[in-house]
């Protein structure tokens, strides 16, 4: 199939800090005495930061103010961001440098929709943060997936149609957010197995055989 650009999103696809995140919810757990485990993990990926505070504060036993709430989410994401400080190019995988690499020798535009406020330190330990043609993320939404803004945006930058390009995502809140954008939905991962996925893959090098780009 012919796309003029990928959107991808960036933890689970690009990277994976997907433990990093449950060391540190797993810290703030531990320390209110909130029950969390990898089950409940497992509903916050694709999920923002506050959202996922909420699903973890489903189990706290009792309400919480906002100032607690607020306390605890960024002390999660000062927990989270010391994880990532740690992260080197050597993160990320010869595959997946490849394969970025050989969809730009085809034409395609690349861009990352994440929702983490974190995409920006990420980027810059994978030495990644002047690669993509645009990069839209947490920072710049109001509203995180399954509502397709951070897609949206990211077409935007690049100054093109959702029907014009494929998102990779990860979780079914991602593949759900391109859905509604307009976007041709590509599941890897978990999302794989998600029955709304377009397209399927196992692998991110899956994509050179699935998608072709404006030079060929």
């Amino acid at each position: 199939m012919k796309f003029e650009a990928i959107i991808f999103d960036l933890d689970g696809v690009i990277c994976h800090t997907d433990n990093f995140h449950y060391l540190a919810w797993k810290a703030i757990a531990d320390q209110y005495g909130i029950p969390f485990d990898r089950m409940v993990n497992d509903r916050l990926r694709g999920v923002s930061r506050r959202d996922s505070l909420e699903i973890i504060l489903e189990n706290g036993g009792r309400s919480y103010s906002e100032e607690e709430k607020q306390r605890m989410a960024e002390e999660k994401n000062e927990i989270y961001r010391g994880f990532l400080a740690e992260m080197t190019p050597g993160d990320l995988s010869p595959e997946t440098w490849e394969t970025l690499n050989a969809l730009k020798a085809r034409g395609v535009r690349l861009a990352i929709g994440s929702s983490s406020k974190n995409a920006g330190l990420i980027l810059s330990r994978l030495g990644l943060e002047s690669f993509f043609d645009a990069v839209a993320d947490g920072t710049e939404i109001s509203r995180s997936k399954p509502d397709p803004e951070v897609f949206l945006l990211a077409a935007e930058k690049l100054r093109v149609s959702p029907r014009c390009a494929a998102v990779v995502e990860d979780a079914a809140a991602g593949i759900e957010a391109a859905k509604r954008g307009g976007f041709y939905a590509i599941g890897i991962g978990s999302a794989a197995g998600y029955e709304a996925s377009d397209g399927r893959i196992s692998r991110l090098s899956d994509l050179l055989s699935v998608v072709q780009g404006p030079l060929l």
